[in-house]
């Protein structure tokens, strides 16, 4: 399998070392790179997952959330600096308090019913970051594995949206449509009921990537810091981050369809979401993501996108 998941390694804990890091411990690896500890109340990220610019607009967008803390219950990152290593981009970051939520649901599956403490920390993230606007230079970020800014010739989001797809499906297309039956229908439909959307709708921070690992709670269960911006951070429909966060809290467990229809009538309830809606989200999310993680899908991701854009057929939002 050809995996685009980065890694930990004992060059990058011996470049940390060499810049006077005595303790340097891995934490966490994805997509776009890996974060260590270094002791001193700051993390090391090294971006090996994408290239060395950019950095000053992702530190911008930053400041951009900063300035609206007193609408968050929760810490976001920071970055204190930034260097350059062999074509890497590497930057020092204040490490965030509290403990991840909860694994990775490959690691730690939820029983058959989430959590009530669970429920509501994750709609008191979503309620924080549907408070902050979205902002120029969000609309600037460039999505992982695209090559262009999300907006870019856009003055809408669903608009936005609707063209990554395309420009997605293009990317590997044979290799999906090899296991969804149909693919060019769903891209057709996905992309006219996303154009279809109505206009007017809020436009704020959107995450992209809210799985239990990346919601720091403290120890009442309340959210204390939201990490890892970056993966599908742009500027957007709140309803979005709602639906996303619906179908990637709990990919892999057992009752993971099942959570994610729990999530969704939740969020429709409490936001007022059409349900058509965030099932359209869903199903753009997976077009639009089904690659990043391997190229010839042979990782859990891809087949979790395939397995959600073969849910039952696609009822255009009213």
């Amino acid at each position: 399998m050809v995996t685009h998941r980065q890694e930990h390694t004992a060059h990058w804990i011996s470049y940390f070392a060499d810049r006077g890091h005595g303790d340097v411990q891995p934490l966490a690896a994805g997509v776009e790179g890996a974060v260590y500890r270094l002791g001193d109340g700051t993390v090391g990220k090294v971006w090996s997952g994408r290239r060395p610019v950019g950095v000053e607009l992702m530190r911008r967008v930053y400041e951009d959330i900063a300035r609206e803390a007193e609408l968050l219950p929760f810490a976001t990152p920071e970055i204190l600096g930034v260097e350059e290593h062999e074509g890497v981009l590497v930057t020092c970051e204040r490490e965030l308090g509290g403990v991840p939520l909860r694994g990775d649901s490959a690691d730690v599956a939820p029983g058959p019913e989430l959590a009530a403490w669970e429920t509501d920390a994750l709609l008191t993230v979503l309620r924080g970051l549907a408070a902050v606007p979205g902002t120029a230079a969000m609309r600037r970020l460039t999505v992982q594995g695209d090559d262009r800014p999300l907006w870019e010739g856009h003055a809408r989001f669903p608009d936005a949206l609707a063209d990554l797809v395309r420009r997605a499906v293009h990317r590997h297309g044979d290799l999906l449509a090899a296991q969804v039956p149909d693919l060019a229908g769903i891209v057709r439909r996905t992309v006219g009921s996303l154009r279809a959307l109505p206009d007017g709708g809020p436009v704020s921070v959107v995450h992209g990537d809210l799985v239990p690992p990346n919601i720091h709670v403290d120890d009442t269960g309340a959210p204390a810091a939201v990490l890892d911006f970056g993966f599908f951070t742009t500027a957007g429909d709140p309803a979005f981050e709602a639906a996303v966060a619906a179908a990637v809290w709990d990919m892999y467990g057992p009752h993971a369809e099942r959570h994610t229809a729990t999530l969704n009538r939740l969020f429709a309830e409490e936001f007022r979401y059409s349900p058509d809606t965030l099932v359209l989200y869903q199903r753009a999310y997976a077009l639009a993501t089904y690659d990043l993680f391997s190229s010839d899908g042979g990782d859990g991701h891809f087949r979790w996108c395939v397995g959600l854009l073969g849910r039952g057929s696609l009822t255009p939002p009213r």
